[in-house]
């Protein structure tokens, strides 16, 4: 009971420290009309820094009231200096005592320095790494609910580069708005405010450099924006085309390919090499051209500070301090000047990370039908699928009646729609026009997480993660006894190779399962499968990577595991499908025949031209191994 406290403790703590930050990226309930879709989306980084803005007002008013107090030496060093100088100077009744009340001004200000600064510090440092954290998390549980359809049209490389280089960026662009760009701002107010105080002229002379500066922004920021764009699209199919070349790997080597595949990649860094090199070009004229002439307005500031002082309009003190505001103001314009390319950079990173956070192909469970059990009726009436943008119907027109407890198994060559059908039960897809029935309900209507908590799923290729072959069988389940995971692994074929590993159970697979056989992977993922309890059972090919003596054990397991249970069996050998109820054959998305695997023999149609081809191809398989 106390180790359920605590972790429900530590759980509260970290649900403090990451802020849910997805509604950041929530766009406007009522868009301006006659917007352009590319406008709209350049308003995402401004929309999405209002909102940020708004949820840390607090911290963000109380870091900058820090800032100015931390900050103040800089701003009155110059007076204190100018001070002292025009006492010695020009002359004072008591130029000691003033020299004394000024450096006792100066070591207090200095010494408030410290207390202040790490309060500041300790303020933006923690607003700073919870968004960040609060970024992290809002795409980690974006990208759980986005749709299978959706992690297939878009590469695993990409969605890589997006979280770990955009949000970086991101990340990047905070520090310098919180740490750079505001303070560079409230320096040069401040600057301006003290200077306009003691000299309208002065002050004149000190906005002129505003502009210029400012013209030289406008005239690079487009030019910045476009090469950053064009970096960060092609960082992108770099890493695409890295994870690509990966999973490549075996089969590259296969074929003696290494060359080739080295070749073809060093041609597309070359290209992003170059990408790069031209934002670094573009930064580097932008700093260059902006650093000239912030030094030409500052040394002309000299002279004009020094006309006026031998003109009698300001005493000679007061140049050293114009001219230590002019160089406050002048920093703090450059500052903001050469941080901007760094902006451009992060609203593009803030854009990329829109594209997943904004994508509406969701599995939304809000609203729906809790699903408490399941008894696997399924009935598929008049349902279509396509994929989006297809052209052709992958199921066209099935009807399914399956009841609770039975098996049925769907046979028919490839892309015959078989593993749609699965994807659909599953609640993957959903049909493009008729409806799918789970005990009566409509699959859309109910919670799919919950519908799913009821099903369990073998598919055609093993899908193992690194760690111990327990923790992959127990994977999402907690208090699994260990009787139940032997009888499990008993019924899945495991013992016969787990008897021989080093630490049985608990020996660990590497990536992927890297060091264990495709038939090996395959039964794990069948003892995940058979632990869960299911009241439907989905097998899409889950046999296909076994030997002959294998899959007989795991077929006898599967026999005795289906009963009670409502079955989908997708079959490589069909030999194996004799027991089920009901066997559906699909063509080019039709269901043409249905019935038990002695009527559709006896009909000698499709499912026995089928079943003879099948035959044939292992007969053929197993002479050529002899």
């Amino acid at each position: 009971m106390e180790k359920s406290a605590e972790k429900a403790k530590r759980y509260k703590r970290s649900d403090n420290v990451i802020p849910d930050f997805e509604y950041l990226f929530d766009e406007e309930e009522k868009p301006k009309p006659g917007l352009k879709k590319k406008e709209r989306k350049s308003g995402v980084g401004m929309r999405f820094y209002k909102r940020l803005l708004r949820k840390n007002t607090g911290g963000f008013i109380f870091g900058l009231l820090l800032y100015i107090l931390k900050n103040s030496p800089i701003w009155i060093m110059p007076i204190i200096t100018a001070n002292i100088i025009n006492a010695v100077t020009v002359g004072s009744e008591n130029p000691v005592r003033e020299i004394m009340i000024n450096s006792i001004v100066l070591a207090v200000i200095l010494l408030q320095n410290i207390p202040t600064h790490v309060i500041y510090s300790r303020i933006t440092d923690k607003m700073l790494r919870r968004t960040g954290a609060g970024l992290r998390s809002a795409v980690v549980r974006k990208l759980q609910h986005l749709s299978i359809t959706y992690h297939k049209e878009i590469e695993t490389g990409k969605i890589q580069s997006k979280f770990l280089k955009d949000i970086e960026s991101v990340e990047g662009l905070n520090t310098n708005i919180i740490k750079i760009l505001i303070p560079s701002i409230i320096s040069a107010i401040v600057s301006i405010g003290i200077a306009i105080y003691n000299s309208g002229v002065v002050t004149l002379f000190f906005l002129v450099i505003i502009p210029a500066n400012i013209l030289i922004a406008q005239g690079f920021r487009k030019v910045l924006r476009k090469k950053n764009h064009m970096y960060r699209v092609e960082n992108e199919s770099v890493s695409a085309k890295l994870s690509n070349m990966l999973e490549m790997l075996t089969v590259t080597k296969a074929h003696g390919l290494e060359d080739e595949e080295i070749a073809q990649f060093e041609k597309n860094i070359r290209y992003l090499t170059t990408r790069g090199l031209d934002v670094d070009k573009s930064n580097a004229y932008f700093g260059s051209a902006s650093w000239v002439i912030a030094n030409i307005m500052s040394g002309a500031c000299l002279v004009f500070c020094a006309v006026l002082a031998l003109n009698g309009m300001i005493k000679p003190g007061d140049v050293v301090l114009y001219q230590s505001l002019f160089a406050s103001i002048n920093n703090s314009v450059q500052t903001i000047i050469n941080v901007l390319p760094t902006f451009s950079t992060g609203f593009e990173a803030v854009s990329s990370i829109s594209e997943i956070m904004m994508s509406k192909d969701v599995e939304d469970d809000r609203g729906k039908a809790h699903v408490d059990s399941v008894e696997g009726n399924v009935k598929f009436d008049h349902v279509y699928y396509r994929y989006p943008n297809g052209t052709q119907y992958v199921v066209d027109d099935l009807n399914l009646d399956v009841k609770a407890g039975e098996c049925i198994a769907v046979v028919g060559a490839s892309g015959s729609g078989k593993s749609t059908i699965m994807n659909m039960i599953i609640g993957f897809l959903q049909p493009t026009s008729g409806h799918l029935y789970i005990d009566g309900r409509d699959i859309t209507e109910i919670s799919l997480t919950e519908y799913r908590h009821c099903i369990s799923v073998v598919p055609q290729n093993s899908i193992l993660f690194s760690g111990t072959i327990r923790e992959n069988i127990t994977y999402g389940m907690e208090n699994i006894g260990e009787e139940k995971l032997q009888q499990v692994a008993e019924m899945a074929n495991l013992n016969e190779f787990v008897k021989d590993l080093p630490n049985g159970l608990d020996t660990f697979i590497g990536e992927h399962g890297g060091k264990l056989s495709g038939g090996q992977k395959q039964r794990i993922t069948i003892a995940r499968a058979l632990i869960r309890d299911p009241k439907i059972l989905i097998l899409d090919e889950a046999t296909s990577a076994l030997d002959n003596i294998s899959e007989y054990h795991v077929q006898k397991a599967i026999s005795s595991m289906i009963k009670g249970r409502t079955t989908f069996i997708v079959a490589h050998r069909l030999s194996t499908i004799r027991d089920a109820d009901r066997i559906v054959v699909m063509e080019a998305g039709k269901c043409v025949e249905t019935g038990t695997y002695e009527e559709l023999m006896e009909k000698r149609g499709k499912f026995f031209e089928l079943k003879n081809l099948n035959d044939m191809s292992y007969r053929q398989a197993e002479a050529a191994l002899n």
